[in-house]
């Protein structure tokens, strides 16, 4: 067990650190290209076909980049595709979900307070959460209403508003943002692996054979393209929220979600109006800031009490250790302080990352964090603020390793 948590650990980094890594390709690519699409400039003398075109300079050098809005008369020697960053995105955070939500379903996934499922149930019910999310964004795209952008992503804000009220009614209050983000970038990665590219494929084919290529898949291509460009900030925020209980742990936390998302419109559309040289709406700021002031004030809002929570039977197995009782005396003196409902500790005045540790319960529940936070290893408490000893920490070992034998 000792061995397992600690590789299932490092397991659960390396994949954390990879989804950052492609994240940041993808979303780098994303975002330049955006910009770059509404920078460009049209002139006198441009090649046949060409669009428009931009002058930069970055490193050194000068670059100077045409547009097509179909594809150029001949086809270029070299070609570059920009897919796999979004691809491997996906699948490095789908990997993430399986190693930290999946395989710790009973702590991260399911909240029996919420509602009481099993393991299978529930990871089952995550998968078609992901699922539908895509296929109703899909069917509104290709529906009449795909027709009118605003229209389309007025009803489409409607319809990320009460998944997100949903979600909080499935999972615990960090799967439920973690799913909607998750949902999120599953409509962003699908729109790329099922729309983009293929429609970039058929006016390519096209091109070769000798056709002329239809201008709707370029159209319908760039409308997913948008809203791609402005769903990243968001889904930036909801998977960030993960290390921040104020966000995801709180009593409107589904209301929280549903003002990033206009927040993270009113940002995109300041950048893409100053690219695009329509002005400079500096009014989008004072929008977010607001926003985001009224989002604080929800986080501090009373969450209405239910009553202790109940064990799961995992962690019954941690109360039952002859060791408990120890434990809980050496939990409650060296970290329950900061990790309660009120604590007392001076500057902290929300338990760290949402985690209580103040009731047998809630301490058998995050007996792994405790094992290897504050046992294998002396991440907490923090500069070892209270003193916990060699001895203690060798026992919160013992306790873990040890349970169930």
């Amino acid at each position: 067990m000792m061995d397992f948590a600690i590789f299932w650990d490092w397991l659960s980094f390396a994949v954390r650190w990879l989804h950052v890594i492609t994240g940041i390709a993808w979303i780098g690519s994303s975002f330049y290209f955006v910009a770059l699409d509404l920078g460009l400039r049209q002139r006198p003398g441009l090649p046949a076909g060409a669009f428009g075109e931009e002058w930069q300079v970055h490193g050194g050098g000068f670059y100077h980049i045409q547009k097509y809005l179909v594809a150029p008369a001949e086809m270029p020697e070299h070609l570059t595709w920009f897919k796999w960053e979004s691809y491997a995105t996906w699948l490095s955070g789908f990997a993430m979900l399986c190693v930290v939500y999946y395989a710790g379903a009973d702590l991260f996934l399911i909240d029996p307070n919420v509602l009481p499922m099993s393991v299978p149930v529930g990871i089952l019910l995550s998968l078609a959460t992901i699922g539908v999310g895509w296929v109703v964004y899909d069917l509104l795209c290709r529906s009449p209403l795909g027709k009118s952008d605003t229209g389309l992503m007025l009803v489409l804000y409607g319809v990320l508003v009460f998944i997100a009220w949903g979600l909080t009614h499935l999972f615990t209050g960090r799967a439920a943002f973690l799913h909607l983000g998750a949902i999120t970038a599953t409509i962003m990665s699908a729109n790329v692996f099922m729309v983009i590219i293929p429609n970039q494929k058929i006016v390519v084919a096209d091109l070769i054979a000798g056709r002329k290529p239809d201008p709707k898949y370029g159209k319908i291509a760039k409308q997913r393209s948008l809203h791609n460009n402005y769903l990243t900030l968001p889904v930036l925020f909801l998977m960030l929220s993960n290390h921040y209980p104020l966000a995801f742990a709180t009593q409107f936390n589904w209301v929280i979600a549903s003002l990033v998302f206009i927040i993270g419109v009113l940002i995109r559309h300041y950048f893409n109006s100053v690219h695009a040289r329509k002005g400079n709406p500096t009014w989008t700021w004072l929008g977010a800031a607001v926003l985001f002031v009224i989002i604080i004030w929800l986080s501090t809002a009373p969450k209405v009490l239910t009553g202790e929570p109940k064990a799961s039977a995992a962690a019954e197995v941690y109360i039952a250790s002859a060791h408990f009782p120890a434990v809980r005396d050496t939990v409650l003196g060296r970290c329950s302080m900061c990790h309660t409902q009120e604590p007392v500790y001076e500057g902290i005045y929300h338990a760290p990352k949402g985690v209580m540790l103040d009731t047998d319960a809630s301490i058998a529940e995050h007996a792994r964090e405790i094992y290897l936070q504050a046992g294998r290893s002396h991440a907490m408490p923090p500069a070892n603020v209270t003193q916990i000893s060699d001895k203690e920490r060798a026992l919160l070992v013992a306790w873990f390793e040890g349970a169930g034998k």
